[in-house]
């Protein structure tokens, strides 16, 4: 248990020195933007002295290490800052945020449920028609641009002229999961089987090599010898020991996810977090895109950091690491 211990507190406490660095890396790369926060917030017909005021009063107009130990006490406090509308960037960001994260790992459930079953079946028929077949699938799987792939799908499945009709091609309102489960479920279909197709593509590969290599191993013929049925074996020893490596690139596949998942929330019309990027981008509001690229970077470090302590319980031999 104490080794347990040290390893969570170890990534605890790489949690907030990871956290500071993106924090200062996004705030920096902003900096740089051409945009003026005062113009945006006052409008174009704002005067000299109005402009000068706000800059002022938001300390515009200090060093760039002062604002960003300032940005730092906001953000402590739960403030990121104001949109060039005058909504709290915080307010927005809670709202669309959720529902990034609900495609997100809608997404991840399909491509990890899609990847165990294929990668398994082709390691235990490998060389097979069977491995074959899941090889060839899973190349193309992986070289289908989650974006291209979502345009397709509208246009074999959505709610168009020649399509078949069965989920829309634009969600125009956001239905939450409590209030309308089948309208739920008929929205979120479409994108994320667009997110999880390239995803369970690469997994399906990466399970069945590690499964491959686990199969060759002296145990597995050893347990099987001794008269172990073969798939008891692969059930509680093989997958499970073979899933080291497949975690490993999960961690890396949730980030790509998420930031799949902002691209295809603009092509399916979500509101949610790739809206507000795009908006913020087309605005030139520099609160609006820092707080959204904050969020997201942040979040993918804690989902990493859960990846790696995932370890502890797929291979207890890391405990004494």
């Amino acid at each position: 248990m104490s080794h347990v211990l040290r390893l969570i507190g170890r990534r605890l406490a790489a949690f907030p020195v990871m956290v500071l660095g993106v924090t200062f890396l996004v705030f920096f790369v902003m900096s740089f933007s051409p945009a003026d926060p005062a113009r945006l917030a006052l409008g174009e017909s704002a005067s000299a002295e109005a402009l000068q005021a706000y800059r002022d009063a938001h300390g515009l107009d200090e060093p760039l290490l002062v604002r960003y130990v300032s940005f730092l006490g906001g953000m402590l406090h739960g403030d990121l800052g104001t949109t060039s509308g005058n909504t709290p960037v915080t307010q927005v960001v809670l709202k669309a945020f959720p529902i990034t994260l609900q495609l997100t790992f809608i997404g991840l459930f399909l491509a990890v449920t899609i990847a165990l079953v294929l990668g398994v079946l082709a390691a235990v028929y490998r060389d097979r028609w069977v491995d074959h077949t899941i090889r060839v699938l899973s190349i193309a799987a992986l070289a289908t641009p989650s974006f291209w792939l979502a345009i397709l799908l509208i246009q074999w499945l959505g709610t168009i002229p020649g399509g078949w009709g069965v989920f829309p091609a634009l969600i125009l309102q956001w239905v939450p999961f409590r209030a309308d489960p089948a309208t739920y479920l008929n929205n979120i279909t479409l994108p994320a089987v667009a997110l999880a197709v390239p995803v369970a593509g690469s997994l399906t590969r990466v399970i069945r090599t590690a499964m491959v290599e686990e199969l060759d191993k002296d145990y597995v013929r050893t347990a099987i010898g001794g008269g172990i049925p073969r798939g008891q074996v692969i059930a509680r020893n093989v997958l499970r020991n073979a899933l080291i490596t497949p975690i490993t690139v999960l961690g890396l596949r949730v980030g790509y996810l998420m930031g799949g998942a902002v691209i295809i929330e603009i092509i399916f019309n979500i509101q949610a977090m790739g809206q507000l990027i795009l908006d913020g981008v087309t605005r030139n509001d520099v609160y609006l895109v820092q707080g959204v690229t904050l969020t997201v970077a942040i979040a993918f470090i804690v989902v990493n950091i859960v990846v790696d302590l995932l370890y502890v319980l797929v291979n207890p031999r890391i405990r004494s690491i």
